[in-house]
């Protein structure tokens, strides 16, 4: 029978321990890049890194040859109600998070071992992984937007972030407030932080239900469809149709973690689970764990207002994993000296 130290040092065994401590083949520490989606969106957004790195207007330029209007000057002078709409915040939102990405690129940073996007978040991931071209991205997300906003006529969804209730608690409100209608919890974003969505009235009354329940706070959020709940499963199949015809290449070297904390290795699953997340719950949580236990160390959003490395932080606790966002030159220097160091 080998001893343990024996066992650690057979070659088999080496590649997996050095998983289990967040290494890579050479022993180096591993990182993650993750994306956020819609809700972090605001005018100005990424005013300040534009004003130093060039590649932000340019990638918001590629993005406005295929909408037909400037989505930067949108982004920079509003108004803020018409950046809210789904089919305009979607290309804003990927064509920041690609933006980000280039300027980390075009600074030394280098390609992580990991990444994953919060809801519209995916596609950023995936353009950055190489898996769909971002112009084409930039079509198939406004397509997106347009098919959810057209699912649920504007006001007739909802959706509202409940704070200081357990999970259990707030599925619990859901269904007690449902009444034929559709409230459904569909962001799981952090302990104590789940996002509900679905009809409008169904939401106001889960709200109150979840404040009976000892919610600390109940927050209508500024969207214009319930994403992720059943009301999007109209939305959803235009969206597979639509994907359907579009190019997919499955990344080789990065795990790209979807909304189903799977890792999917084809064209088909990457379009199934793209499809799949519009009427599916996000579980950010789990997905943030998933990444440290495969050996994250370094997490770093790329994108405006730091919303996922707020939650990020609450989801990890253990302080030598890093949290980090980049969003103007000053946090972009502190990600590339973090990952110098």
């Amino acid at each position: 029978m080998r001893t343990v130290a024996q066992a650690a040092t057979t070659p088999a065994i080496i590649p997996a321990r050095r998983a289990l401590l967040g290494q890579t083949q050479d022993g180096s520490m591993t990182f993650a890049l993750v994306f956020p989606g819609q809700g972090s969106q605001s005018v100005g957004m990424l005013a300040g890194l534009a004003a130093t790195e060039p590649v932000v207007k340019e990638t918001f330029a590629e993005a406005s040859q295929v909408l037909g209007y400037d989505l930067w000057h949108l982004c920079q002078t509003g108004p803020q109600d018409q950046l809210n709409a789904t089919e305009r915040t979607q290309p804003a939102m990927l064509a920041a998070g690609v933006a980000v990405w280039r300027v980390w690129r075009a600074h030394g940073g280098s390609v992580p071992q990991q990444m994953a996007g919060h809801s519209l978040g995916e596609f950023s991931a995936l353009v950055c992984a190489g898996a769909i071209d971002f112009q084409v991205a930039i079509d198939v997300v406004r397509f997106r937007g347009q098919a959810m906003q057209a699912a649920v006529p504007l006001g007739q969804g909802a959706m509202a972030a409940i704070l200081g209730l357990d999970d259990t608690d707030v599925e619990a409100a859901c269904a007690q407030a449902c009444n034929g209608e559709v409230v459904e919890a569909v962001n799981y974003n952090a302990p104590g932080q789940v996002v509900i969505a679905g009809n409008t009235a169904a939401v106001a009354r889960a709200i109150e239900i979840a404040k009976a329940k000892g919610a600390k706070r109940a927050i209508p959020l500024p969207v214009s469809v319930p994403s992720h709940s059943a009301l999007m499963l109209p939305a959803a199949e235009r969206l597979r149709q639509r994907l359907a015809s579009v190019a997919i290449t499955p990344p080789v070297n990065i795990e790209v973690f979807n909304v189903d904390l799977a890792r999917h290795l084809t064209a088909a699953g990457i379009r199934d689970a793209l499809v799949r997340q519009l009427h599916s719950p996000v579980h950010w949580s789990r997905i943030i764990q998933r990444m440290v236990a495969a050996g994250a160390r370094t997490i770093i959003e790329c994108g405006p207002a730091g919303v996922l490395t707020a939650l990020n932080r609450r989801i990890e606790r253990n302080k030598e994993i890093r949290m980090l966002a980049i969003e103007d030159a000053t946090s972009r220097n502190e990600a590339l000296a973090a990952m110098a160091g």
